[in-house]
């Protein structure tokens, strides 16, 4: 049976529908699946509807089956009657007394029933089931309508559920099912009717409603490309950009239009965001440089466009108009931190310059970790980074923080990297964001996310499930994939202590942990590997990402199940202890050959080690590896090439022996070879 089912509705804004798209179909099928009509379907949107399609739909419900479990037999039955236990089974399972049965589960028989339950007609249920869809969407924000207490994202206009060409009648959110659908707008304001399924679909693409999403996208992409062949232009790619448009209109037509070069003067930023996020429009560029047109993709249909054209010329131009005066004035005030020192940043945190004051203090210490010579300048960048919050231009366009700060700091005089690190103070901001383009932003970046993040921790605004609104969890990426970026060993607790006694005191080890936990998401790999790493209890950034690529390494060679399950076995029996070992205790030939291929291995460990030191005062005895890599995989292949030697002793050698001193000599070795394993992960942790 053939199913068409329509949602009519007031043009849908775009992003909240754009969020809950991934999940629309998820929660149809759940509906499926929780009325036992699952069946394959194809779902299409367009700004005034949602529509499902089922080319061949149930026309009944499967038959299931319903448990009834009640009391344990000695509570159902007393003296011989039924208790009330036993009374409200029967009423529940709607059985006679002699028909009851116990059934045995989890040890104890208990009153038991299986009934089978018929299933229904499609068409009895198909009202609930759009009803408890439409419930089950999430939008955000939603909204009331004439009389009813019914709530939704906008408001409801017109329900369609066909089945096999009959009309499934009911009533829903105010709105009773009919034959009919809204066309375009450019056509008629009515509702339509039609007859069937077939003739939905003829009526409207006779009307201008294009249905399938996909289409209506290539459609808008061809489009764009006709338009840069003919005018010798190249259109911004901006897939998110492109998704809303797909998203609000029912009949795409892409235009070009233009507005004064005199514009062009307002830094391209402004203009391209100005363009996107106010009027969805894509930028255009002519010789790599951006150019004084635009592309609006229109939801009208007629003849001439022109009209069309020139309205949105008019409403950018007034806008570009604005953006100019903000402009110009920004520029002939400049940078100035007089009123960010008024503006809070969070109660207990203080103002925005007290929050530069430790970002400084951070940075200062950040610079002698790398050895930056660039100290003086890197203190100037942060002094300045807050100022441009205070101008029009980024309280017009908050998205521009930075971004402009730079732009202003050009026009003072400023250094070029310095007004670049002013530019890339926020970076990474996002999964796929740009890095920071050098050390000098680097340190200005992370001296930003350091101070968020550990002043955020101290007042304990720390994230919790899904619960992220200051976007700490971005900032501890940001953190890990600068430091990974600039492949300089960093040691994540002793920075940390480091810089702590300018924050409210708290358990450093929470923001640790969350911290590390990022790195669950950066490799492809199975989550044991990350945690076996994370076991061996070290927060030198560089070095667990090392320990992490010679794991993986190790994993895709052939031999790595049978050198794995070795090594389990090692560290299952190892007993960590503080015991020595001593050659003369060893009385085996297998116990010699293992230790003496094990201290080979540990001389090539103490070739390839290197141990710098954190030039903190008073701080001269925190370790830390900053410039020579520790050899991971070569430490990782020199301990697995240990196998046939343990892989002997634990055949002929008995590490339980009745004299207390061998067996304690046994289990040193053992536990020194597991401990050498542990400085690169914890195998124990690992699941293969």
């Amino acid at each position: 049976m053939k199913l068409l089912i329509e949602i009519g509705t007031e043009e849908l804004p775009a992003i909240p529908l754009l969020k809950e798209l991934p999940n629309i179909t998820k929660k149809w099928e759940k509906i499926l699946q929780e009325y036992h009509l699952e069946s394959e379907f194809k779902f299409f949107y367009t700004p005034r509807r949602l529509v499902f399609i089922h080319e061949n739909f149930k026309e009944k419900q499967d038959d299931s089956f319903v448990e009834f479990i009640g009391a344990p037999k000695a509570i159902a039955y007393k003296d011989g009657k039924l208790t009330q236990a036993g009374l409200s089974f029967l009423e529940k399972s709607g059985l006679k007394e002699e028909e009851l049965e116990f059934k045995e589960i989890k040890g104890k028989e208990v009153l038991y029933c299986q009934k089978q339950v018929q299933g229904l007609q499609s068409k009895a249920v198909l009202d609930q089931m759009i009803e408890a869809f439409l419930k089950s969407l999430s939008f955000g924000k939603t909204m009331r309508w004439g009389d009813g207490s019914f709530e939704f994202i906008r408001a409801i206009r017109s329900l369609c559920c066909i089945l096999n060409d009959e009309l499934i009648e009911f009533e829903s959110y105010g709105v009773k099912s009919t034959k009919s659908t809204f066309v375009h707008r450019s056509v008629s304001y009515d509702l339509i009717p039609f007859a069937n399924i077939d003739e939905y679909f003829k009526t409207l693409e006779q009307n201008y409603i294009i249905l399938d999403q996909e289409q209506r996208k290539k459609l808008i992409i061809e489009q764009l490309k006709t338009l840069e062949k003919e005018n010798d232009i190249t259109i911004a790619e901006d897939d998110e950009l492109l998704a809303e448009v797909v998203a609000i209109t029912e009949y795409p037509k892409a235009l070009l239009g233009h507005f004064e070069k005199e514009y062009l003067e307002i830094p391209s930023e402004v203009i391209i965001t100005s363009m996107r996020e106010n009027q969805r429009y894509f930028a255009v560029f002519k010789n790599n440089t951006l150019s004084n047109h635009f592309i609006v993709v229109s939801n009208a249909v007629c003849e001439d466009y022109s009209k069309i054209i020139n309205g949105n010329e008019r409403v950018l131009r007034a806008r570009l108009s604005d953006a100019m005066f903000f402009w110009k004035n920004d520029l002939a005030q400049g940078l100035n931190n007089d009123k960010i020192s008024q503006m809070v940043y969070l109660e207990g945190l203080g103002t925005l310059k007290d929050k530069i004051i430790r970002e400084q203090k951070i940075a200062a210490k950040l610079c002698e970790v790398f050895a930056n010579t660039q100290k003086d300048e890197i203190l100037k960048a942060i002094e300045y980074s807050k100022a441009d919050l205070s101008t029009q231009m980024v309280y017009e366009f908050t998205d521009l923080q930075g971004i402009m700060g730079s732009y202003y700091a050009k026009a003072m005089g400023m250094s070029d990297e310095l007004a670049l690190a002013i530019k890339e103070q926020y970076l990474p901001n996002g999964d796929n964001s740009a890095m920071p383009s050098n050390e000098f932003s680097s340190i200005v970046a992370l001296a930003y996310k350091f101070d968020t993040l550990m002043g955020l921790f101290s007042m304990g605004k720390i994230p919790s499930g899904t619960k992220d609104p200051y976007a700490l969890r971005r900032a501890a990426n940001g953190v890990l994939k600068i430091i990974l970026a600039l492949n300089k060993n960093f040691d994540l607790k002793i920075f940390l202590e480091a810089i702590a006694g300018e924050y409210k005191s708290f358990d450093l080890k929470i923001l640790l942990d969350f911290i590390l936990e990022r790195l669950y998401t950066f490799y492809e790999v199975n989550a044991s590997f990350v945690k076996a790493v994370l076991s061996s209890k070290t927060y030198d950034v560089i070095y667990i990402d090392s320990c992490m690529k010679a794991l993986i390494q190790s994993a895709n060679k052939a031999d790595f199940s049978q050198n794995f399950a070795t090594f389990k076995r090692l560290a299952n029996i190892a007993v960590l202890s503080e015991a020595q070992i001593d050659e003369k205790l060893f009385k085996t030939q297998e116990e010699k050959d293992l230790y003496q291929a094990f201290m080979q291995c540990k001389t090539k460990e103490n070739n390839t080690q290197g141990k710098v030191f954190f030039p903190f005062p008073a701080a001269a005895a925190l370790a830390c590896c900053k410039t020579k890599e520790n050899n991971t995989q070569e430490l990782l292949e020199s301990l697995f090439a240990l196998k046939p030697q343990i892989d002997a002793f634990f055949d002929k050698v008995m590490i339980n022996d009745k004299d207390e001193n061998i067996k304690n000599n046994r289990q040193a070795l053992v536990c020194a070879i597991y401990r050498e394993f542990l400085k690169i992960a914890d195998i124990k942790e690992l699941s293969v």
